[in-house]
């Protein structure tokens, strides 16, 4: 799944629909006519249009029932590209906790997804879609890119245990009170962070028995395992916007399963990454004095072989990077031409960079789980500004 996660659609921000701004109703009344177009059982469309238009006129926005928030959060997973293979987009399972606004309340919900995306030693695919922007107060968000991610632990020297992509991240969450393991590990899952408009944001550190890990062994060398690796099992994006219809869900955590690279190839291997090919490359007795030489690639390939190998060992789902693109191919020869109100996932250059910086500016001390709520972050001071409150 997140191997293809960087070719997701950027905006530039304040697209979709930011809080404070009125349901566009042309795009209401598309998506509307689409699901009614795949539901006959669904009834009279001309009645269920006329109530979201009085609706639209009352409230400025409307709510989407349990069948339509489903089919919407389906069609954008389809219509992604990013849906790996192997997963009917009509297999998808959505959990409807629009009624969640809390940020703790969130965070608990998050949790409880893990529990779900990985129960009985399987991958589900699977969506949690929270509470949606409305023209007086925007939804919650999540600042993660995914609900586990490991911590790059940055010494005075700069050198960094863990993962070095999420280092400032990592420092980010220090800065707002979160505390490391002691002694710092290699694969420390980081805290999730919520963010709500009442509350502000906040941290809270992940269960170790909601994080479903992966050991790392070879089918053919046995000093593999002495490395130490290991990965989660599964992928939950959790800072995508779900556009459905004209109504914006800034916290929908989706999972499908990993791609084997996304985990051999660009984070373990790569050097912005764990960079271990080398050290994979030396065991193997390969020349590293060249790139010509190829010891990388060769390296790359026995990572790779030891994610498959290791995953389908323990029955956790995960597919290769050659079945993902005959899957790939496949769904650009027939994929719908997508138009700028049908149902999608999106991210916005500042979500992006949030997920991997944290915020720019420096948190006080202690705003963990128990704290008194902040005001203070620039997101905050945003939404606050674009609703003309104080």
């Amino acid at each position: 799944m997140t191997a293809l996660r960087d070719e997701l659609i950027t905006l530039s921000t304040g697209s979709g629909n930011p809080s404070g701004r009125i349901t566009d109703i042309a795009a209401a009344e598309e998506f509307l006519r689409m699901f009614h177009d795949s539901h006959s059982d669904a009834g009279p469309l001309g009645k269920r249009l006329t109530q979201v238009r009085a609706e639209i006129e009352k409230t400025g926005t409307y709510r989407h029932t349990p069948a339509e928030l489903a089919y919407g959060a389906r069609v954008a997973l389809r219509d992604s590209g990013w849906c790996t293979s192997g997963l009917p987009w009509r297999r998808l399972k959505v959990r409807d906790l629009r009624g969640v606004r809390k940020t703790a309340a969130v965070a608990t919900e998050c949790f409880e997804h893990l529990r779900l995306a990985t129960a009985n030693g399987k991958v589900h695919p699977l969506i949690t879609v929270f509470a949606p922007d409305t023209p007086d107060r925007p939804g919650p968000c999540i600042w993660n890119e995914q609900l586990v991610r490991y911590a790059g632990h940055r010494d005075k020297s700069g050198r960094v245990t863990g993962d070095p992509r999420y280092a400032d991240f990592t420092e980010a969450v220090t800065r707002m009170g979160w505390q490391p393991p002691e002694p710092r590990g290699r694969f420390d899952p980081l805290p999730l962070v919520v963010e709500t408009y009442d509350e502000g944001p906040h941290c809270f550190s992940v269960p170790a028995d909601v994080v479903r890990e992966v050991e790392l062994t070879h089918p053919e060398l046995t000093w593999f395992g002495e490395l130490g690796l290991r990965w989660h099992a599964v992928p939950v994006i959790a800072n995508m916007r779900l556009h459905i219809g004209g109504v914006d869900y800034p916290a929908a955590p989706v999972n499908s399963w990993f791609v084997g690279a996304e985990i051999g190839t660009r984070s373990l291997a790569d050097e912005g990454g764990y960079g271990v090919a080398r050290e994979v490359a030396e065991r193997l007795g390969l020349d590293t004095s060249s790139e010509r030489t190829l010891w990388r690639d060769r390296a790359v390939v026995e990572l790779n072989r030891a994610v498959l190998h290791s995953f389908d060992s323990e029955g956790m789902t995960i597919t290769d990077h050659h079945a993902e693109a005959q899957h790939r191919l496949a769904w650009l020869r027939n994929r719908q031409r997508t138009r700028g109100n049908r149902p999608a996932f999106r991210v916005d250059p500042d979500t992006a960079q949030r997920a991997r910086q944290g915020a720019p500016e420096k948190f006080p001390a202690g705003s963990m789980e128990a704290t008194e709520p902040q005001h203070g972050s620039r997101l905050a001071a945003l939404l606050r500004q674009r609703l003309g409150s104080s």
